[in-house]
């Protein structure tokens, strides 16, 4: 079953509609570093990363794996480990997954350009905990911790997140 996100900031599971925010760059067919728009498509839920220290692993089907503070992602196109998860410091352009403004504490890293990764085409996809009033993300799907934990208790390796086009 796919859980479908729509071009309002809704997220459908199981008859349920969960609020969500989305890239600031709106959504986006052709994606590319940097432009801030969640791409569109159908997506596989790769696995999930927490914060230890600020919550216990979360209730899934899926692979789980705690953060460390040293954790970080390639966002650099030129890098070999673009679109992956490196170890800080790494001495390409990267972000930490160990911030503390909380939107990290609970990652769903997705399969948007991951297999392979192409330089270029976007990377650090993920589905994360929202801000306070649900601001835009740089490219993500963000929702309140509640509901992503509550999800992630549904979730398995065989569910897909589906972003709708216009």
């Amino acid at each position: 079953m796919d859980a479908r996100v729509t071009p309002d900031g809704s997220l459908f599971w199981a008859g349920t509609r969960y609020r969500c925010a989305l890239g600031r760059g709106g959504r986006v067919e052709d994606k590319r570093e940097g432009d801030g728009a969640t791409p569109v498509g159908c997506f596989a839920l790769r696995r999930v990363m927490y914060r230890p220290d600020r919550m216990d692993p979360p209730e899934t089907l899926l692979r789980v794996s705690a953060l460390a503070p040293d954790d970080g992602w390639c966002d650099d196109a030129g890098d070999p480990q673009y679109n992956r998860q490196v170890r800080l410091p790494y001495p390409a352009r990267c972000e930490s997954l160990w911030r503390d403004d909380g939107i990290y504490d609970l990652i769903v890293t997705i399969g948007h350009n991951d297999d392979p990764a192409i330089p270029g085409l976007g990377s650090a996809i993920f589905v994360h905990i929202a801000r306070p009033g649900y601001s835009p993300t740089e490219g993500c799907v963000a929702l309140a911790r509640a509901d992503l934990v509550a999800l992630l208790r549904d979730w398995s390796a065989r569910t897909r997140i589906r972003v709708d086009g216009a």
